[in-house]
C-alpha cells in the first residue's frame, strides 16, 4: 500500500510540474486573439494524470538527464496530446461534451476556436522542442522534433485516428483494433520513453528495452481505457462513458469480453515489466506505473 501511495504522490508531483510549465508556456493574452489563448489554456491546464509526461520524465531520470530539458520535452508532448483531445472531441469525430471533468473546448468556446486551439497547441510543441532553452545540442533537439513528428503524424497518432474514423467502411477485428490503438494511443506513449532515452543518451540495448516496454504498456493502457468505458463510473473518469457502445464501435472489450480484456491487460503488463529487467532498481517507478495501469479506476 505504501508503494501505491508513494507512486500516486510522485505522479501528482510530476503533473503539477508539467502544469506549471504549461502555464508559463501558454500565457494569458489580450487583444483579438485572446479567446484562442484562453481555449488553449482551457485544454492544456485542465486536471489530468499527465501520464505521457510522467513516462518521459521518469525514463530520463533513470539516465540522470537534466530535468529542465525533460520538463520542456514533457510539456511539448502534453501539448500534442491535448491538441489531439481537442480535435478528437469535435462533433465531426467523437462528438464529446466533457473532458477531464469540464466542458470540451468546442462546448466552452465554439468549434472554430477548438480547431484553431488544437492547431496552435500542436505548433507550440515543436517551438518548445526547437528552442535552445530545451537543450544546447542542436542534434538532440532535432531528433526530439523528428521523432515527435513521426509519433504524432500519419504513421503515428493521426494515422490511428484515421483508422478509428473508418469504422463504417472497415468493420473492426482484433488485428485492426490493435493496430489502431498502437498508433492512436501507443505512439505518444512510445515517444515518451524514447524522448527520455534520447535526452539521457541511452545505449541501444536500453533504447530497445524501453521500446518493448512502452509498446506493451501503451496497448495495456488502451485496453484498460476500454474497460473503464465499459465498467467505470462517469464521476470518477470525468468524461462520458459507453461512447463506443452507443456509436456501435467495436473495441477490445466488445471483441474480447470484459474477462478476456482483463486477461490481455495482465499479460501485457507482465511483458512490460520483463522489458525493464535490464535496468534493475533504477526502473522501480516505471514498474509501479505498470501496476497503476493494471488497476486504473479513472
Amino acid at each position: 500500500m505504501a508503494d501505491v501511495v508513494d507512486f500516486e504522490q510522485r505522479l501528482k508531483e510530476v503533473a503539477d510540474k508539467v502544469t506549471v510549465a504549461l502555464d508559463q508556456l501558454i500565457p494569458p493574452a489580450s487583444g483579438p486573439e485572446a479567446d484562442l489563448m484562453r481555449a488553449m489554456r482551457h485544454a492544456a491546464l485542465a486536471n489530468g494524470k499527465r501520464m505521457r509526461p510522467f513516462f518521459l520524465l521518469e525514463t530520463g531520470a533513470m539516465f540522470e538527464a537534466p530535468e529542465k530539458t525533460l520538463l520542456r520535452a514533457a510539456a511539448a508532448l502534453e501539448c500534442v496530446h491535448c491538441y489531439s483531445l481537442v480535435h478528437d472531441d469535435l462533433p465531426c469525430m467523437d462528438d464529446d461534451d466533457f473532458r477531464r471533468g469540464q466542458p470540451t473546448v468546442h462546448k466552452a468556446f465554439d468549434e472554430a476556436t477548438a480547431v484553431l486551439a488544437g492547431d496552435a497547441l500542436l505548433t507550440l510543441a515543436f517551438k518548445i522542442l526547437a528552442s535552445p532553452e530545451t537543450h544546447d545540442d542542436a542534434t538532440i533537439r532535432a531528433l526530439l522534433v523528428e521523432r515527435l513528428a513521426d509519433s504524432s503524424g500519419a504513421r503515428g497518432m493521426v494515422g490511428g485516428q484515421m483508422i478509428d474514423m473508418l469504422e463504417s467502411d472497415s468493420p473492426r477485428d482484433l488485428n485492426t483494433i490493435t493496430r489502431m490503438q498502437r498508433l492512436k494511443t501507443g505512439a505518444l506513449i512510445s515517444y515518451a520513453t524514447e524522448a527520455g532515452a534520447i535526452v539521457g543518451r541511452a545505449r541501444e540495448a536500453e533504447r530497445n528495452a524501453l521500446a518493448g516496454f512502452s509498446n506493451d504498456l501503451g496497448l495495456a493502457y488502451q485496453i484498460a481505457d476500454d474497460l473503464l468505458d465499459a465498467t467505470g463510473h462517469e464521476e470518477h473518469v470525468g468524461k462520458p462513458l459507453r461512447t463506443d457502445e452507443e456509436a456501435g464501435k467495436a473495441n477490445f472489450v466488445t471483441i474480447l469480453g470484459v474477462d478476456g480484456a482483463r486477461q490481455r491487460v495482465r499479460i501485457l503488463a507482465a511483458q512490460a515489466k520483463e522489458h525493464l529487467a535490464i535496468f534493475r532498481e533504477k526502473a522501480h517507478i516505471l514498474l509501479q506505473s505498470v501496476d497503476f495501469v493494471l488497476d486504473r479506476t479513472h
